[in-house]
């Protein structure tokens, strides 16, 4: 076996084991982007806890082909990058789409969130979506809004019960 083999077996495997041991993993193409621009990218994923590995076209091929990443392998060209992640997939997925209209040579080819593929018309649809704290909010409030409701509508009640009482005492001359 030949050294150059046994580089991008690693390699393969590498991009494998971040695949599996990462609940989000994106990938990207891009061609024609200075290194300050890829930078500038991966300082914005390291701030989300994202990792970003770049290889060559061939190796992510073969990469994809045991993964279930092998819908987007189709469309894999020019210089390949694999971003993997186990925050939140929307924030990841909001950098790599502005990027995208940022940089013309940049691309999102698709993902793999929890284990489902995304097409890259997925990723842009789940950029757009609030970050997971913001969706968590709204739900604890929806939650909370019936309980509220409840509450004062038992106290609307209660106010209207003593009022009535209270109006009623001070007819029959009580205090």
């Amino acid at each position: 076996m030949k050294v150059g083999e046994i580089y991008r077996k690693q390699l393969v495997n590498a991009i494998k084991d971040g695949v599996d041991k990462n609940q989000n993993t994106f990938l990207v193409s891009y061609s024609g982007i200075s290194s300050s621009q890829m930078n500038i990218l991966r300082k914005d994923l390291r701030k989300k806890s994202a990792k970003m590995r770049v290889t060559k076209s061939k190796i992510a091929r073969l990469a994809l082909k045991d993964q279930k990443l092998e819908p987007a392998s189709t469309s894999v060209r020019d210089q390949v990058a694999f971003v993997h992640a186990d925050s939140d997939a929307a924030e990841i997925s909001k950098i790599l789409v502005k990027f995208s209209k940022e940089c013309k040579g940049f691309a999102v080819q698709g993902g793999l969130l929890d284990g489902a593929f995304l097409a890259k018309e997925d990723v842009s649809r789940l950029s757009d979506l609030p970050s997971r704290e913001v969706l968590i909010a709204k739900l604890l409030s929806l939650i909370q809004s019936p309980a509220t409701k409840l509450a004062y509508i038992l106290n609307a009640k209660s106010r209207d019960l003593l009022s009535i009482l209270k109006q009623y005492s001070e007819k029959k001359g009580g205090s």
